[in-house]
């Protein structure tokens, strides 16, 4: 149910409250400065605003606070017996005088979980015939947020197809009309295989992001093997990291195993060998190592590359963010690389971290819950399924 249907089904129902309250059992009123006030709820209100998800607010004629939920209070729109929000208390003086509803969006200075701001979609309504006025306020920061991040994930993804798609129209009319030269038509028909490449790997990209990004449990969990993922991983990256001379080198403790999904994490280990051969000079190497550490896993991928500019820390695992945009799309990147990485490291209840400095290279760590809730090296020899 929409918010404004929730928020036009309590306003009726509260107004049969009163309705009924008034002609059941018409209560006492007081006077103050000449203005008629009822002085307390009447019975049954109480309980329908405490059952709200929304911050519920109740003013009398004079704008005191008679009920206010506890969302209202977390929120802080309500201190003591004041509504706070300036905003909505010029709203439920309109409504006060012309008994009309009204809707709006406001923002308030966040007063949880750290929030810079948060907005409100708002609904106010007149109470009763003593000037009392319902406020009701939705939190929809969220909402927002994540509507804002599916616009710019539409956008980023619409821009990201045009490139290859673009490339391949032109390079196909481009060997169209060189069709007498064998010489050209090769080389652009090269072409025509990167950019296909390209477009295969974003796809693929966005299908296995789609699959994770909710960080919801993985479905059919089971043992890994983290010293299987690392050489899978690295069989994946050795072709690119031979054409650079870049060794990869894998170490640490052996036998160390996770609860999760083989494949996804093949898949973050991939990404993160090839971000570390992609941004790393020719003649260097690549090292992958792992270590216990207590209930988890810890598993580094290190390179001697470029690094990372310290204000592009924070962003990295961002979808499409590039730190070197032109290396990246020269090196086929997709820009979804560390999204994925991040995604798989939640679905595994883990997480990612990065260090690195500029000209140092940079040192990409996953902590993974290690399985049976302790890190233990298990003998080669026993097999997965009846390793404890």
């Amino acid at each position: 149910m929409s918010f404004a249907a929730l928020a036009g089904f309590v306003v009726g129902a509260l107004a049969v409250l009163f309705y009924r309250n008034q002609i059941e059992a018409p209560r006492r009123t007081v006077e103050t400065d000449g203005v008629e006030s009822g002085a307390a709820l009447p019975q049954g209100v109480a309980s329908v605003l405490a059952v709200l998800p929304s911050s519920a607010v109740v003013l009398d004629a004079h704008d005191r606070v008679l009920r206010a939920s506890s969302a209202a209070r977390a929120f802080g729109l309500v201190k003591g017996d004041r509504l706070m929000a300036a905003e909505l208390l010029a709203l439920a003086r309109q409504v006060r005088r012309d008994g009309e509803i009204r809707e709006s969006e406001i923002d308030v200075a966040g007063h949880k979980f750290g929030q810079e701001t948060t907005n409100f979609a708002v609904r106010v309504a007149p109470l009763g015939t003593y000037g009392q006025v319902l406020v009701l306020a939705e939190d929809q920061t969220e909402r927002r947020r994540v509507e804002a991040v599916r616009r710019d994930f539409v956008a980023n993804v619409s821009h990201e197809l045009k490139t290859p798609v673009g490339a391949l129209s032109l390079l196909a009319e481009t060997i169209q009309d060189a069709a007498d030269d064998p010489e050209a038509v090769t080389r652009f028909a090269g072409r025509m295989q990167h950019e296909a490449a390209r477009l295969n790997y974003l796809v693929q990209d966005l299908i296995t992001l789609s699959r994770i990004q909710g960080a919801e449990p993985i479905p059919t969990p089971g043992q890994v093997s983290i010293d299987e993922a690392i050489h899978d991983a690295i069989d994946h990256c050795n072709t690119k990291a031979v054409a650079k001379d870049i060794a990869l080198v894998s170490g640490g403790t052996e036998g160390l195993r996770i609860w999760g999904d083989d494949e996804l994490l093949v898949t973050a280990l991939r990404n993160l060998i090839d971000n570390a051969v992609a941004y790393s000079p020719e003649h260097t190497r690549v090292v992958v190592s792992v270590r216990p550490a207590n209930d988890f896993v810890e598993i580094s991928v290190s390179d001697q590359g470029i690094g990372i500019p310290e204000e592009a820390l924070e962003r990295i695992f961002e979808r499409f963010f590039r730190v070197d945009a032109a290396r990246s799309r020269a090196t086929g990147g997709t820009g979804l690389g560390l999204a994925i990485v991040k995604h798989v490291a939640a679905a595994h209840a883990g997480e990612v971290s990065v260090w690195s400095k500029e000209g140092s290279g940079s040192t990409f760590t996953l902590r993974l819950p290690a399985f049976g809730g302790t890190a233990v090296a298990v003998p080669p020899s026993i097999p997965l399924e009846t390793a404890k």
